[in-house]
């Protein structure tokens, strides 16, 4: 039989219901889907903790799954030792006491720990599959360096969010080289922390447009009644807008006017021309959904996250960085996380600056998608192990 692959897991922070918790607990103790209680196929090797707060997590599960806690990266990807010893990276910089910048971003750690990730695999002269939980870093600069120096190392790299993983109400998935004129997303919260859900909504959706993706020209962020005067103004449509929050079971009755005070509108302008749109709607929605014009006709779905224990979504996130551990493949390309964690940055841009159009000629980042990503949810909703968990875990508070 061959040997399981050992993998350092790289956390800020590990605690209840952190991306940690969400994410490496099921590395640990299995990956709860609508197809029953998978069984991980690699090993948690060792960690490197960076905060331990009060309600720490950290030191009860690697005590129970005998996995050392290493006091720097470096011993925890040489297993205390002197050269590499994983053979993979599981870096997770979300969640923690970090601070904020002027802008709004929460400013992480992520391409610190790369960098002495990279440093190690360069000096080692071996190359390991690394994954990157959320966006790459809150700025360009840092987020372009860590995609590039994986690629210059050869090193398979993945990134992103759960959102792309979601189940989706009704199922929906553009064909490749769809043609799509106008595309938006649905999201709700924080503008850095769920903006970057928001937008991952939107990019896994039109980079299935004709052919592929090519990049942003410029991105506005506007905020308040300016929201509603743009949609006057054409800059998005109401009628998507509509039809994606037609998908969203559970908001109250009225408009997004009577329940959002403060909306706030990432406008995104492609360079083919395809205009795209996040509108973040807090007090009407608690849920993610999307609509396009797809050749005159309006196709929309929300896309549900799993809102407790187990956090399935994560699940599917979990298996597809496991096929790339197993494999020494990405499961789908790092690319769109790239493009994703740049619009993000110009829009907070865009808002510190006033509300202002920011030409964005460094999105120039061109890919082809995947055509499906091997680990995708199985119906519309939660079902089999997902579905027991969760009801198992409101029992429990109840």
């Amino acid at each position: 039989m061959r040997e399981r692959k050992k993998i350092a897991a790289i956390l800020t922070e590990y605690r209840p219901l952190s991306h940690a918790d969400v994410i490496v607990t099921k590395f640990l103790e299995g990956f709860p889907t609508d197809d029953g209680l998978l069984t991980p196929r690699v090993d948690i090797a060792s960690m490197y903790v960076d905060q331990f707060p009060d309600n720490d997590l950290s030191r009860q599960m690697a005590g129970k799954h005998s996995i050392p806690i290493y006091p720097s990266i470096l011993k925890a990807l040489t297993l205390g030792g002197d050269t590499l010893a994983v053979d993979g990276v599981l870096l997770i910089g979300e969640h923690g006491d970090y601070a904020w910048n002027e802008k709004g971003q929460h400013l992480y750690p992520r391409k610190y720990f790369m960098e002495q990730i990279c440093g190690l695999l360069a000096s080692s002269g071996r190359a390991v599959p690394v994954f990157c939980d959320k966006h790459l870093s809150y700025n360009w600069r840092d987020a372009l360096w860590m995609a590039e120096r994986a690629r210059q190392l050869g090193a398979p790299f993945m990134a992103g969010s759960s959102l792309p993983l979601a189940w989706r109400d009704p199922w929906l998935e553009h064909p490749l080289d769809t043609s799509i004129s106008e595309a938006l997303a649905i999201g709700y919260s924080g503008l850095d922390s769920y903006g970057f859900h928001a937008l991952e909504t939107l990019q896994c959706m039109v980079e299935r447009r004709i052919g592929g993706e090519v990049g942003v020209a410029s991105v506005t962020c506007l905020e308040g009644q300016a929201v509603w005067q743009a949609a006057k103004d054409g800059l998005w449509s109401r009628d998507l807008a509509e039809a994606a929050c037609a998908r969203i079971e559970e908001k109250p009755a009225g408009s997004m006017e009577d329940h959002c005070p403060n909306p706030a509108l990432f406008l995104v302008y492609y360079r083919d021309g395809l205009q795209g749109a996040v509108l973040m709607l807090n007090g009407y929605v608690t849920e993610f959904a999307y609509a396009a014009r797809v050749q005159g006709q309006i196709e929309s779905a929300a896309f549900h996250l799993q809102g407790g224990p187990p956090h399935a979504h994560f699940s599917y996130l979990g298996l597809n960085i496991e096929e790339m551990f197993v494999t020494g493949r990405p499961t789908y390309p790092v690319e769109r996380t790239l493009l994703v964690t740049g619009i993000l940055e110009a829009a907070l841009d865009s808002r510190h600056r006033g509300q202002v159009r920011l030409a964005t000629p460094h999105l120039e980042v061109s890919y082809r998608p995947v055509d499906s990503a091997p680990w995708r949810p199985g119906g519309r909703r939660p079902a089999g192990a997902a579905l027991e968990q969760y009801e198992k875990a409101r029992e429990a508070q109840e």
